[in-house]
């Protein structure tokens, strides 16, 4: 694959990243209702993945300490109350870290 190729499928990822984390804010605020916890998990879940598999570590383990912060509050070893604050800065964290990678990546293709 020629770089450009892989810069594009990295702009497409970092663009749908973007997204997904504005959707886990919305899961989010719903206050940790069974469904926002999956749609929460299931997000972060992907986010870890891809990260990883482009080669950006800081989305990846972000999204990571989201997932395992929401399989405490499902197998009962934390309640949502007791985590959110944690979730929100990792979140917060999860949205800086794409913001970063989307200007590293537009000024190398500059």
């Amino acid at each position: 694959m020629v770089d450009h190729e892989l810069d594009e499928l990295k702009r497409e990822f970092l663009a749908e990243a973007d997204d997904k984390v504005r959707e886990m804010r919305a899961a989010l605020g719903l206050g940790g209702t069974p469904e926002s916890l999956d749609r929460l998990v299931y997000l972060a879940h992907q986010l870890k993945g891809s990260g990883g598999s482009y080669g950006y570590s800081a989305i990846s383990a972000n999204a990571a300490e989201i997932e395992k912060s929401i399989e405490k509050i499902a197998t009962g070893g934390a309640a949502f109350a007791d985590v959110e604050h944690a979730l929100r800065q990792r979140l917060a964290n999860l949205g800086s870290a794409i913001e970063k990678s989307t200007r590293e990546l537009s000024a190398a293709n500059a």
